[in-house]
């Protein structure tokens, strides 16, 4: 090897050993201070700036429920903002397209919450700011959905809430979708009443759950229902959204007394016969159904079409079509009612039974005349009060054709429960 190649090559080994050299220089990795000639500055230390940052931050701890992100979320209580170690300063919550949902905060400022039930299936976000002691700030935010309606079911009830009603009347439910877990759900329904009654409930399909005591509810007693469904699972994935408590008041005990034999109906109270009513039942070839029926509806004048419940003629046509029968009252799902007839004979009334089925009283078109039989049992029934027809010929109406459960003894209505 030639002298000048030897030191190109020493001069080449030179340059790569101090390139390393400066590379060491400059990631000492030791943190190293400069020793002040250089003109460097000093660097702080990782775990001196997150203690620096956790003193400045606020003690205020702020949870949102549902958590964010959340789906199925209850319409009922879910939503709730709390905070510990500070105070609220503002909450707001809206839907995904920005309606504002009302709240407040409570006295204490430790909580909020929405001040009506929310929608189902629908997108909300809430946005929450506190302060701690020192009045240093924090925040959070969270979204979720309600349960969608599909996801969900819901238990159609009567009576009403407030309502008055006769000693027949049972408490109804009818679910919006089939209930598998019937258990579970019947265990969150219960029914009460100031008299002291056993209350037991009796399901009529996947659908329907009835409650009702052994004998008709006391006279002038209070019965609660209070659902308490919310959260709890009818059917794999579908849940209950209701939270809600329903009174209502038993009135005085009228009992109707229809004989299809005499033709009459006796209107009892407490026992006693208040008044008797001459009628028309169900003609032979069309007889009415015998049983105990509760009256579920009332109107003071209604249509009624044979081609609804299977009366119709060769054309198709109904048999009968009355756009105005007065003072009619529903005794059955499927039809059978009790209601002034202006368009028959005065004569049959008494003596002869020649309806479709209905119990046809005394009265006059319009249903305008407050002298008439049909307008007294009219203004004098409530909706609950029991009409127990016999001597028809005909077969006892279904306990579920209506609110008709008590056509059921006590060891039939109890082996309905699923509690």
């Amino acid at each position: 090897m030639t002298d000048s190649v030897r030191r190109r090559g020493l001069r080449a080994a030179s340059v790569l050993l101090g390139g390393v050299l400066v590379l060491s220089a400059c990631s000492d990795g030791g943190g190293a201070k400069s020793d002040g000639g250089g003109g460097g500055q000093s660097k702080q230390p990782q775990a001196e700036v997150d203690e620096a940052a956790a003193e400045k931050a606020s003690e205020a701890r702020i949870s949102i429920l549902p958590k964010d992100g959340s789906g199925n979320a209850s319409i009922n209580n879910a939503a709730k903002v709390s905070v510990t170690d500070g105070t609220l300063t503002k909450v707001t919550m809206t839907t995904g397209e920005g309606t504002a949902v009302s709240g407040a905060i409570s006295a204490d400022k430790k909580s909020w919450k929405p001040a009506a039930q929310l929608e189902r299936a629908t997108l909300y976000k809430v946005v929450a700011a506190a302060t701690d002691k020192d009045g240093r700030k924090a925040h959070e935010n969270a979204s979720f959905t309600t349960v969608s309606k599909s996801n969900s079911f819901i238990g159609n009830f009567t009576p009403e809430d407030g309502s008055t009603v006769g000693v027949g009347m049972p408490v109804s439910l009818n679910f919006d979708k089939d209930i598998v877990n019937k258990a579970e759900v019947q265990k969150a329904v219960t029914v009460d009443t100031s008299s002291g009654q056993e209350v037991v409930g009796h399901w009529f399909s996947p659908k329907r759950l009835d409650f009702r005591p052994e004998q008709y509810w006391a006279e002038n007693s209070k019965v609660t229902l209070k659902l308490a469904l919310d959260g709890v699972e009818g059917s794999e994935g579908v849940f209950g959204v209701q939270q809600k408590t329903v009174t209502f008041t038993v009135g005085r005990n009228q009992v109707s007394v229809v004989d299809a034999k005499t033709k009459q109906m006796k209107i009892t109270r407490n026992g006693k016969v208040v008044k008797t009513i001459p009628i028309s039942a169900g003609a032979p070839e069309t007889k009415t159904y015998e049983g105990q029926m509760v009256i579920s509806e009332k109107f003071e004048e209604t249509r009624m079409n044979g081609a609804t419940v299977g009366f119709t003629d060769d054309d198709g046509k109904g048999e009968y079509d009355i756009s105005d029968v007065p003072h009619a009252m529903r005794l059955s799902t499927s039809g059978t009612f009790i209601h002034g007839n202006y368009w028959g004979a005065k004569s049959i009334f008494g003596s002869a039974n020649t309806s479709h089925g209905c119990i046809g009283l005394p009265d006059t078109k319009g249903a305008a005349d407050d002298g008439t039989p049909g307008s007294w049992f009219f203004t004098n029934s409530l909706i609950g009060d029991v009409v127990v027809v016999k001597n028809t010929g005909d077969t006892t109406i279904k306990p579920d054709n209506g609110l008709n459960g008590w056509n059921m003894n006590w060891a039939q209505w109890k082996a309905g429960s699923q509690v």
